[in-house]
Parts: C-alpha cells; sequence; structure tokens
C-alpha cells in the first residue's frame, strides 16, 4: 500500500483558489436566481418570468456582456479601461455611416470620400469591417499609451475616452438613420425565438473564455496582473500582451456598438454614455479582482446577467432611474469591498 506524497504549498494553494472560486460561482449563481425569484414573486402577474420578459433580459444584457469580457482581461492585467462606452457611441455612429454613405466626410473646408456608398450586403460588410477596425485602433491607441509612454491605464483611458466621444460627434452631430435592412437584423433578427445579439455575445464569450482559460496568452495576462515584475524576469513579454488586451477590449466595444446601432436602426454619437460602469461591474461581480491577476469570463456572465435583472426587475418595479443608480453604485460598492477583503483574507 502505498502513501500518498504530501501537497507542496504551491499546490495547496492552487487547490484553495479553485475551491474559492467555484464557491464564489456558486454564490453569483445563488445571488442570481435569488434575484429572478424576488422580482417573479414582486411583480404584477408575474411577468418578469415570463418567457418573453426573460428572453428581454437576456438581449438587454448581451452588449453589456461583449463589453465586460473585453473589460475583464484588462482588470486581470492590473489595469482599467474608461473609455469602452466611448467607443461603443464612436463605433456606432462610424459604422452606420460607412454603410449609408461610404467612407465621406468633411474636414475643415474639405471633403473626403475614400470609399463610396455601397448598396446591398457589400455596403453592410465594409460598415462591419470599419467598425471593428476603428474599435482595435482605439484600443491599440490606449495601449501604446500605456505600454510605450508609461501613461497610467486610469489616465490613458480617460484621455480616449474624451476622445472617442468627441470624434464621433465630430463625425456626425446627428444620429445616423436609414441604416440597411440586413444590418438592421443583426441587432432585431432572431433565431428559434432567440435574438440575434444574445449569439453574438454567446461567440464573444466563448472566445474570451478560450483565450483567457485555454492559451498560453491566457497564462500570460493572469501572470501580468499577478506579479508584473516576476512575469517580467520569467520571460514573459509584459508589453504585448498588455497591447492585446487593450485591443482585444477596444473590439469587443466595437462589435457591442455596432449591435447596438443594429437594435436601434441608428448609428447614435450619444450611445454607450456610462457603459464603462455597468461593464466594470459586471467584471467585479464576477470575481475578477481590481488588483489584477485573478478573473473569469463565465464569472463575468454572471456579473452581468445579474445587473440586467437588476435593471429590467427595477424597472418593472417602477423604481426611478436615480433610485435605480443609487442601488447599482451600493451594488458596484459592495463588490469592490468583498473583493478587498478576498484580497486581504
Amino acid at each position: 500500500m502505498t502513501t500518498p506524497e504530501p501537497q507542496s504549498a504551491e499546490d495547496r494553494d492552487t487547490a484553495a483558489r479553485r475551491r474559492g472560486e467555484l464557491l464564489s460561482r456558486f454564490a453569483l449563481a445563488g445571488t442570481l436566481a435569488f434575484l429572478c425569484l424576488l422580482f417573479a414573486i414582486t411583480t404584477r402577474d408575474h411577468v418578469f418570468i415570463k418567457s418573453a420578459n426573460l428572453i428581454n433580459v437576456a438581449s438587454q444584457s448581451a452588449i453589456n456582456t461583449m463589453i465586460a469580457v473585453g473589460m475583464t482581461l484588462v482588470i486581470v492585467t492590473a489595469g482599467i479601461d474608461l473609455s469602452v462606452g466611448s467607443i461603443v457611441g464612436l463605433v456606432a455612429v462610424f459604422s452606420a455611416g460607412v454603410m449609408v454613405q461610404g467612407l465621406d466626410f468633411t474636414v475643415g473646408a474639405y471633403r473626403v470620400q475614400l470609399l463610396p456608398e455601397l448598396p446591398g450586403l457589400g455596403g453592410v460588410a465594409i460598415g462591419l469591417a470599419a467598425g471593428l477596425l476603428v474599435g482595435a485602433l482605439a484600443g491599440l491607441v490606449n495601449a501604446l499609451a500605456i505600454v510605450r509612454f508609461k501613461v497610467t491605464p486610469f489616465i490613458a483611458t480617460l484621455a480616449m475616452m474624451l476622445i472617442a466621444r468627441g470624434a464621433a460627434h465630430l463625425y456626425s452631430v446627428s444620429p445616423v438613420r436609414n441604416v440597411p435592412d440586413a444590418f438592421v437584423w443583426l441587432g432585431q433578427g432572431r433565431l428559434a425565438q432567440v435574438p440575434i445579439p444574445v449569439y453574438v455575445a454567446i461567440g464573444v464569450v466563448i472566445v474570451g473564455w478560450l483565450i483567457l482559460a485555454k492559451t498560453p496568452f491566457g497564462r500570460h495576462v493572469y501572470a501580468v496582473g499577478g506579479n508584473e515584475e516576476a512575469a517580467r524576469l520569467s520571460g514573459i513579454p509584459v508589453g504585448r500582451t498588455k497591447l492585446w488586451v487593450y485591443v482585444a477590449s477596444g473590439l469587443c466595444s466595437g462589435i457591442a456598438g455596432m449591435v447596438l446601432a443594429a437594435q436601434l436602426e441608428a448609428g447614435d454619437p450619444k450611445l454607450g454614455q456610462t457603459y464603462e460602469l455597468d461593464a466594470i461591474a459586471a467584471a467585479v461581480l464576477g470575481g475578477t479582482s481590481l488588483m489584477g491577476g485573478r478573473g473569469t469570463i463565465l464569472g463575468t456572465v454572471l456579473g452581468a446577467l445579474i445587473i440586467g435583472v437588476l435593471d429590467n426587475g427595477l424597472t418593472m418595479l417602477h423604481v426611478s432611474s436615480f433610485a435605480q443608480m443609487v442601488i447599482k453604485g451600493l451594488v458596484i460598492l459592495g463588490a469592490v469591498i468583498l473583493d478587498q477583503k478576498r484580497q486581504n483574507a
């Protein structure tokens, strides 16, 4: 009979961390179930738990989920991205504008026409590609400021928040309407009674989960957030890792911006205001540590669903939007306090 080898301290720490993550996930799922039960009881005719409303909650949560996946990658590296909401607005209005009028805009007294209007699916494809490119470029600018010029993530992304919002209004002061029907389908279409935005969000979640949990890059992300100097000494490309997480955040925001514009049938430069707060809240509620080094995509999805359920249920109970802001702020504060306690435990 062989005696099992004693576990090393590192193995015990890993096992304890996994147990903690599992318990945290159960707690999140329990919180989500409790909120659903609470609103099912308190809403008139139990309308909250009717299938039509639950599908509506999933569709509304899809936008925040997409943004929060990118935010999770950033926060795990001990960074922050305050520009995601403004990138949503910029990509929404720019991609819609490209679909409607091509790449045609005015700079001062000069008119610039780089791409003519393309009818049908060709114009939609070009508009979607343009939106993805703008989102990625905005993330790249954030990354270069942080990695190359050593600007703190808070300041770099705060600057991009202003730049992107201003650029969106410079491109178009009013919403861009008359977008193609094929583009509207991206936001309003359904497959098996499930809205297309939900499928898009599931796709973003799967890709984000695979990257963070199943690839060497994901391990680099955790290592950089856990101890940047130790990661650098271990040969991990810290700068390149940070660069790609901010590009990924910009891409996620770009996808969300285009889906949101498709839902509303217009690209509005005002879209996305305060969305960065919901994305940060979803990630932190899901167990992502603001100190870096810890977080999961699945936890973030649960966090986004909790926020979506709160928004929907409180609206059904006719709670004022200002009171909803107070409640959401308290939830974020509570999540941060719990995160601090976990760090100090």
